[in-house]
């Protein structure tokens, strides 16, 4: 069986990623299990400067989910590159670095920075607050999603894809946005915006008041708009939201991922992105697939 997919650039040897922000820069999980096992790593957001992030509480649990308000907290991209990168390249998967920062010339910055790093791909956070627009999301407007990823992408040369926010009325035209803008991929859900509310202190639970849905109760919302996606770029699409097994990622091939990524199912159990993988294979040998690829965009519509 051929399990090999290539994802805007980016040769992996499986489908399944582990979504920014839930796998760190890998060193907890590799006490569990050889990251090699893995197609690739997203890491955590990564800054141009170190962020202390949000104050707590910044993670509450919900119905099939979580809320997270952690607000990008990491150590930038000087300590990415001369403490953590080192470590991820001990094993032989690819790595993806997200990119977040709060205006276009940080962008701008910080991909030059991560164009001379030994990574395979650079996935940009356009769910990040713009602060130059009143903190409204960047990739909340086809012309704003255009104009940062076509900004990145004259700076640099390594794959690149953008991550969309799914908080819009019509995700179909802000993909368009990064694909006109030059990108090579797009990548999809990010968290749905949500609040949860202490009914005995009357209070949000969440220092921050609200925060990203995140888990099982998100998947049906993020297969409609993986399907509508891509049925709307010629770029690929990689699929995220509430996937905790194989089942999941291959409901989101079905619907045109080319690959999935794990987020809070990373948080149920330190093994679900790898149980994940056995799950796709038996599920070709089931069905009698001999490449992955064939079932990418293969939903039978009623």
């Amino acid at each position: 069986m051929n399990t090999k997919i290539n994802l805007a650039g980016i040769e992996m040897k499986n489908p399944v990623t582990v979504a920014s922000g839930t796998f760190g820069y890998g060193r907890e999980f590799s006490e569990f299990f050889d990251l090699s096992k893995l197609g690739g790593i997203i890491t955590k957001g990564t800054s141009l400067k170190p962020r202390s992030g949000n104050k707590p509480t910044r993670v509450c649990e919900t119905a099939s989910g979580m809320l997270n308000s952690i607000g990008l907290q990491n150590p930038g991209v000087e300590y990415f590159a001369e403490n953590d990168l080192p470590f991820l390249r001990k094993f032989d998967t690819a790595i993806i670095v997200n990119a977040c920062g709060s205006t276009v010339e940080e962008y701008v910055e910080l991909c030059k920075i991560l164009n001379t790093l030994d990574i395979d791909g650079v996935e940009l956070n356009l769910s990040c607050p713009n602060v130059k627009a009143g903190c409204m999301a960047f990739g909340n407007t086809y012309e704003g999603v255009k104009h940062v990823t076509s900004e990145v992408r004259k700076v640099l040369d390594k794959p690149l894809i953008v991550k969309l926010t799914p908080n819009v009325t019509d995700i179909a035209s802000i993909a368009k946005g990064v694909e006109d803008g030059g990108a090579d991929g797009v990548s999809l859900i990010n968290t749905l915006l949500g609040m949860k509310i202490d009914i005995n202190t009357r209070k949000p639970v969440l220092a921050n008041n609200t925060g990203g849905l995140s888990g099982p109760a998100i998947k049906p919302v993020a297969v409609r708009m993986v399907y509508q996606v891509a049925q709307a770029v010629n770029i690929p699409v990689l699929g995220m939201g509430g996937i905790v097994n194989g089942d999941d990622a291959i409901e989101f091939m079905l619907a045109g991922a080319t690959a999935i990524s794990i987020g809070a199912g990373n948080f149920i159990s330190p093994y679900t992105s790898v149980d994940t993988v056995d799950g796709i294979e038996e599920y070709m040998k089931k069905h009698n697939i001999d490449d992955i690829n064939d079932i990418i965009g293969k939903v039978q519509m009623n």
